[in-house]
Parts: C-alpha cells; sequence; structure tokens
C-alpha cells in the first residue's frame, strides 16, 4: 500500500461524509415533515459506513503502508502530517461503538425535527425524552474516548482540541470580569432602539446581506443562501458551500447579521486549499463530518470576525448606510448612520443567543456550558433544565424567561448531539479579535477597512488562516498568524474600546 492508496481511501470516507451534509442541508431547509423518519435511518447508514471504512482493515492497511513509504521523509512533510493525523483521529473514532455511532446519528435526524415541532409549540416535555436519549448517548462517547479530569473535557476536544473545562473556566472567569464593568458603562448610552423594530420587508434583507456578503468575498458561484429556523453553514468540498439565514420583518440585524455570520463560515470553507478537497485535512472523523475547518472555535472565529469586527464597526456603516438607506427609504428617512451604528451594538440583555450583543453573547455561552458540563457528570438532569436555564438568566442577565421558545428550547444543537461545541463560540470570540488585530498591522488591510474594499482582509485570512484546512492546530494557526495562543486581551481590547465610542460625546 502506498500514500496514493491511503489518500484514495480517505477521499471515499469524505464522499459519504458529504453526502451526510447534504442530507442534513436537505433536512434543515427542504425536506417535508414527512420524510423525519426515514432521513433519519439514511443518515445512520451512511454515518455507520464512513466509520466503518474509517476503523476497517483497509484502511489501516493504507495508513500502515504510507507510514512505510514515508518513513524517511521530514516530520513536518504534508503527507506524513496527512497519515499521523488521520490515525490518531481514526485511534479515537475506533473507541466509540459502532452501535453506538449509528444510534446517536439516527436519533440526531428524529431530535431536530422533534425540537424544531417542540420550539414552535413552546413544549420542552415533548423534546424531554429525545433530549435524555441524547445525552445519555454523549455520557457513553465520553466515557469512551476517556478523559483525565472531568467528562466534559472528551466532548469539547472533540470540536475543540487541547481545550478541558478547567481552561474554560479560566477564560470564563478572566471575560466575567471584564465584562460586568463594561455592561454597566453600556447601559448608559442613549441608543434610538426602535428604529430597528420597524418593519423590514424580508426580500429586501435578503437581497441587502447578499450583496454585502459578496463584498466580503463569499462566493455565490459555489455557494447558495436559504431559509432555516436556525441559522447554519455547511459545506460539500469547498467548490459547494450552503449558508442560511433567519429573517423578520419586525427585526432588521437578526437577519443581516446572521447571514454575515454564516458568510463568515462559508468564506472559510471556500478558502482551503483545493489541494485539500477530500482528504484528511477536510474530515472530521471524529465527529464524521467533512468539515475544512481546524476547530469550531477557529470556524467561529471566521464568522464573528466578519460580523462583529467589521460588520459592526462605526466605518462599515459610515460606508454602507446610505445603501442600506436605499434599500429601505420609508424606514431609514429619519435616522443617521451614527445612530444605525449605535443602534445595532447597544446593549440590549435579550433571550435569543443568535441575536445578543456582543457585551452579553458570551454569558449566553457560560451558561450553556455550566448546564452540559452539569448534565454529563450527573448533576444535574433534563428534566431540570427549564428551571435551571430560568435561573441562570436571571443570574446573568437580570431577565425573566417567559417560555421554554425563547429558553431552553431555542438551539438546535442538543438534538444534533453536538455536547461540547458551544464553548467554541466564545473560543471564536476570543481569537476573531487576535486575528484582526493582526490582520489589521498590514497597510493594505487597513486601507481596505477604511474605504470599503474588503479583498486585502479577505485575503490576508486567506493565506494565514483558511487555506491550512484542519493540517494546522488552533494553537499553530494563532501563534503563526499573530504571535500568540489563546488569549483575552485583544478581544477584551475590542469590547472597551467599543464602549468607549457608545458612551462618549453624550
Amino acid at each position: 500500500m502506498t500514500f496514493a492508496a491511503f489518500e484514495t481511501e480517505i477521499a471515499k470516507i469524505n464522499d459519504i461524509l458529504c453526502a451526510v451534509n447534504l442530507l442534513t442541508w436537505d433536512a434543515r431547509t427542504m425536506m417535508p415533515p414527512g420524510g423525519v423518519d426515514a432521513r433519519g435511518k439514511q443518515v445512520a447508514t451512511l454515518v455507520g459506513l464512513a466509520r466503518d471504512l474509517a476503523t476497517g482493515d483497509e484502511v489501516q492497511r493504507a495508513i500502515e503502508g504510507a507510514c512505510a513509504e514515508l518513513a524517511d521523509v521530514p516530520p513536518n512533510d504534508i503527507r506524513r502530517l496527512a497519515v499521523e493525523q488521520a490515525a490518531d483521529a481514526i485511534g479515537v473514532l475506533s473507541r466509540i461503538p459502532s452501535s453506538l455511532v449509528g444510534a446517536a446519528a439516527e436519533l440526531k435526524t428524529v431530535a431536530q425535527a422533534s425540537w424544531s415541532k417542540a420550539r414552535a409549540a413552546n413544549d420542552f416535555a415533548a423534546f424531554a425524552p429525545l433530549l435524555e436519549r441524547s445525552m445519555e448517548m454523549q455520557r457513553e462517547i465520553a466515557l469512551a474516548i476517556g478523559y483525565a479530569e472531568h467528562p466534559y473535557d472528551a466532548l469539547v476536544a472533540t470540536y475543540e482540541p487541547g481545550m478541558t473545562w478547567s481552561r474554560l473556566r479560566g477564560l470564563y472567569g478572566e471575560l466575567q470580569q471584564a465584562l460586568g464593568p463594561l455592561l454597566a458603562t453600556a447601559k448608559e448610552a442613549r441608543v434610538r432602539m426602535e428604529i430597528l423594530d420597524r418593519s423590514y420587508p424580508v426580500d429586501q434583507q435578503r437581497a441587502f446581506s447578499s450583496v454585502i456578503s459578496s463584498r466580503f468575498g463569499y462566493d455565490f458561484g459555489r455557494g447558495r443562501l436559504d431559509d432555516t429556523v436556525h441559522p447554519f453553514e455547511i459545506s460539500f468540498t469547498r467548490s459547494d458551500v450552503r449558508i442560511t439565514g433567519r429573517f423578520r420583518d419586525a427585526w432588521l440585524p437578526g437577519g443581516l447579521f446572521a447571514v454575515w455570520h454564516e458568510a463568515g463560515h462559508g468564506m472559510y470553507e471556500q478558502g482551503i486549499s483545493e489541494a485539500f478537497t477530500r482528504s484528511t485535512f477536510t474530515t472530521d472523523f471524529i465527529n464524521l463530518y467533512a468539515v475544512g475547518g481546524t476547530s469550531f472555535g477557529t470556524h467561529e472565529s471566521q464568522s464573528r470576525l466578519w460580523e462583529n469586527r467589521v460588520g459592526r464597526s462605526r466605518r462599515f456603516w459610515e460606508l454602507h448606510f446610505d445603501d442600506l438607506k436605499t434599500a429601505f427609504p420609508d424606514q431609514l428617512s429619519d435616522v443617521t448612520p451614527d445612530e444605525f451604528w449605535r443602534a445595532v451594538n447597544a446593549v440590549r440583555p435579550g433571550f435569543i443567543r443568535v441575536e445578543a450583543d456582543e457585551l452579553t453573547y458570551d454569558f449566553h455561552i457560560m451558561l450553556r456550558s455550566e448546564i452540559e458540563a452539569a448534565l454529563m457528570n450527573g448533576e444535574i438532569r433534563v428534566t431540570d433544565l427549564p428551571a435551571i436555564w430560568r435561573e441562570k438568566i436571571k443570574s446573568y442577565l437580570g431577565l425573566d424567561v417567559p417560555s421554554d421558545t425563547l429558553g431552553v428550547l431555542q438551539d438546535v444543537h442538543w438534538s444534533s448531539g453536538m455536547v461540547g461545541s458551544f464553548p467554541t463560540y466564545t473560543i471564536g470570540n476570543i481569537m476573531s479579535s487576535q486575528f484582526f488585530a493582526a490582520a489589521c498591522k498590514d497597510a493594505g488591510v487597513k486601507g481596505g477597512l477604511d474605504t470599503g474594499d474588503y479583498a486585502a482582509l479577505k485575503t490576508w485570512l486567506n493565506e494565514n488562516v483558511h487555506r491550512h484546512g484542519r493540517s494546522r492546530s488552533p494553537s499553530e494557526l494563532l501563534i503563526a498568524a499573530t504571535g500568540s495562543d489563546l488569549a483575552t486581551a485583544a478581544y477584551i481590547a475590542d469590547l472597551t474600546k467599543k464602549v468607549e465610542e457608545l458612551t462618549a460625546f453624550q
């Protein structure tokens, strides 16, 4: 067996997982309700096939043959790295029983459909039995993978390699210490919030958000935008990367920023080296998912960078507010660019994570992480979740949750079995500021941001982040691009500067 044979075997696995992604995209955008049960079985079959291939004798022989062929090449040779990375990840996957992998995959589609109905009906009790099954499976998966300190560590590390619950608590502590005073100060800013609640026809929202996404660099020739219950991005190789949005007539930012967020994810996948297509570096063997981003946190850094560091900047709205006003002349006739910028950056504690302002967003992540960790070690039960959710939202944001639809039922992740993925949103926020600060040291990037030409920023990200796919770890990417590993300082500095601008000259 040769390295070429190894590549062929890995490509087969990636092809199957891309088909799973396609079925997942369809289930969350186009599939009629009657297709749920059959789709769950289809996904389970394909995931099972991918798992069996990855852990089977043929791939093992291909890995051994490739290792023998590459024994004398340097340790940093990209081919050797591909083989070693696949071997390590498949080793972890092999510890998870095949029956558990298949059952979790089948439950995912059924649970997502159940969650969607329960969310619409504000009926947590209808979803709870499936959620309990999902959590039981995640505890089994954590035990199979293994961990040193906390069962949550095993799950978090599948989405963010090297991350632990202990390290997360340290990061959260640093953010809480900084965010508390900033939040109190920002609440004093005078903002015309009512301008965001006016009636903004959805078609115009979709059109404007698409135009800006193209200006950022999202390639609609290799992508598309569709509607869904919970916005997401998904890829079937770099040549077909799809994004979704959720638009509401009476809440303009929810539609615009969700699309730009997903476009950031999409540009990451579209920017991965073409040489990595159908390879180790676009395959998540542990989660059995076709994805090119090296970690969920790194992926989130790209979406939050375009959404917040660019899309919520004062200069962005100085440049583009007239375009928005052209799309909505009646709604914005009495609004200035500065007033609109203030409105989309104002502190507005709310129930919905995906619509949260920057200063309250991470509190949503902290409470979810705390709940997940407690579920994994058995401190709380699924039936306790609505009450615990209400308590934590009251503690962190001072709000009384009026319904489970606006509370514990709002996110799709638990129905998808994605326990351990929520912390990556805060990790992504932190990374986004580190990458953005490093990029802005480039005169071309800084000049482009000032004139509304985003090509230089996208090129910098292509070069320093996107093209590497999964061939570098999150730490390796950060250190190479910014000179530092994960650290909160740049993120706190960005939030501090924004609060200072919001509260100045009032």
